[in-house]
């Protein structure tokens, strides 16, 4: 089966978008993975063995939380595995939210209900 390594993991994968395993089950499959390329064991699963919450995994299309049998579920040679990470928003801490400055030229409520301050941001 082929197994689709995300962008953000490849440098865990020797660069690979695709890695090709032999396996029974999705299980299987990602064992065949980590075994093959270590460094991506810490990024898929917890300390205890189980697939981090935000490590997503599509059987075919098919989120595989949601399978009957979830990661025992049987797998062949044609079927593709997609690892989906989930990405958050957020600021690194210590950091806050950028401000857009009020310049000295602010244009006046009047020309509509937002104010324009020069900043992108006004503008939305």
């Amino acid at each position: 089966m082929t197994i689709f390594i995300p962008t953000p993991l490849r440098a865990y994968s020797a660069g690979h978008d695709a890695i090709e395993v032999d396996a029974a089950t999705v299980a299987a499959a990602l064992e065949a993975l980590t075994v093959a390329h270590p460094d991506l064991r810490k990024h898929l699963f917890t300390a205890e063995g189980k697939v981090r919450a935000f490590v997503n995994l599509y059987l075919n299309d098919e989120d595989v939380r949601y399978l009957p049998a979830k990661e025992a579920t049987p797998v062949t040679a044609a079927d593709t595995l997609s690892i989906i990470p989930s990405i958050a928003g957020g600021l690194p801490p210590g950091r806050t939210r950028l401000r857009c400055p009020v310049s000295q030229t602010a244009r006046p409520l009047a020309a509509g209900p937002q104010q324009d301050h020069g900043c992108p941001r006004s503008r939305f």
